[in-house]
């Protein structure tokens, strides 16, 4: 049996509004993953679901339980914190997973681990000035 015919209208409309708000960024993320083809531009995808997408429906469970139990309830943050701390460090870690296997299988797509040095003229002051004509 659920408790959600006894939300008042007003709250009833912000969870409802912030859950299609979560519900959708998380599917721009998982439409993102799905479109790009690379695994290094699929890494960004799936964060803006997870933190942003996550936050709102997070909010939106703190507001449903806080106004039916008439007392706040903030537990919720929690688990908000932890999947919004925990999904760009893991997916960071991943992209260095990959790039060390690539760069290990000398992939042409994946820069190499020194990036190249510019060369100076040896005979050139830098911060001589410019010589006007």
């Amino acid at each position: 049996m659920s408790h959600a015919q006894d939300l008042p209208l007003w709250a009833a409309i912000i969870v409802a509004l912030l859950l299609l708000l979560g519900s959708g960024l998380a599917l721009v993320g998982s439409y993102g993953f799905w479109k790009l083809r690379s695994f290094y531009d699929r890494v960004h995808a799936p964060t803006l679901g997870t933190s942003w997408g996550t936050g709102a429906i997070v909010m939106a469970s703190m507001i449903f339980f806080s106004v039916l139990q008439l007392r706040p309830v903030l537990h919720e943050f929690l688990v908000g914190v932890f999947v919004t701390v925990t999904m760009p460090i893991t997916l960071m870690l991943l992209a260095r997973a990959a790039i060390y296997r690539d760069r290990a299988e000398n992939n042409p797509e994946v820069p190499p681990m020194d990036p190249p040095r510019i060369k100076l003229d040896v005979g050139a002051d830098p911060d001589a000035p410019e010589s006007r004509s």
